[in-house]
C-alpha cells in the first residue's frame, strides 16, 4: 500500500492595494482622526478622562464571563501596545479606579479589574462620550468621502446607492 502525500500548499501570496484602496483607507483613517480627537476633547474637558483611559474603563467593564482582563487581552481590545497599557492601567490604578492582581492559577500573569469608582467613572463619561460621537460621526456624513463609513457606524447600512460611490482623485 502506498501512501500519496498532498503537495505542500503554496503560502498565500500578498496582494499589494492599488491606489484606490489606498485612498478610501487614508480616508477611513481620516474620519477615525477626527473622530478620535473630538471624543477625547469632550472627554477631558467634561470629566478630565483621555480617550485611552475612558477606552480601558470601557472594556474593563464589559469583560466576557469574568471580573478581571489579562493586560495583554485589555491591549488587544482597545488597540494599544502591551507596554502602553501597563503605564496607562499604573495611572488609572494610582487614581483608584483599576486594580491589578495575580491571575487565577497563575502568579505570572497580571490581570487588571475596574473598581467601583471606576465604574462610577466610567457611567459618568458615557453620556459625553455617545454624545461626541454621534455629533462627531453625524459630522462626517456631510464630507462626500467619509459620508457612507459614518452612515454605516451610525446606522450599520451603507449610504451608497448603486452609482452613487465618489471616484477618490
Amino acid at each position: 500500500m502506498s501512501h500519496v502525500m498532498p503537495e505542500p500548499r503554496s503560502p498565500r501570496e500578498p496582494r499589494p492595494a492599488d491606489d484606490a484602496q489606498d485612498d478610501r483607507w487614508c480616508m477611513a483613517v481620516r474620519l477615525l482622526g477626527r473622530v478620535e480627537k473630538e471624543l477625547d476633547r469632550a472627554l477631558q474637558h467634561e470629566h478630565g478622562l483621555p480617550l485611552s483611559e475612558y477606552r480601558a474603563l470601557c472594556a474593563l467593564s464589559r469583560t466576557d464571563g469574568g471580573s478581571a482582563l489579562r493586560m495583554g487581552e485589555l491591549a488587544d481590545r482597545i488597540g494599544l501596545k502591551d507596554s502602553t497599557v501597563t503605564r496607562l492601567v499604573g495611572r488609572l490604578e494610582d487614581r483608584g479606579l483599576v486594580a491589578r492582581s495575580s491571575g487565577a492559577g497563575d502568579g505570572r500573569t497580571v490581570t487588571t479589574g475596574i473598581t467601583p469608582a471606576g465604574a462610577r467613572r466610567y457611567a459618568a463619561a458615557t453620556p459625553t462620550y455617545r454624545a461626541a460621537l454621534g455629533d462627531a460621526l453625524e459630522g462626517a456624513r456631510a464630507n462626500v468621502y467619509l459620508r457612507d463609513l459614518a452612515a454605516w457606524v451610525l446606522t450599520g447600512e451603507s449610504a451608497v446607492r448603486d452609482g452613487d460611490a465618489p471616484s477618490p482623485t
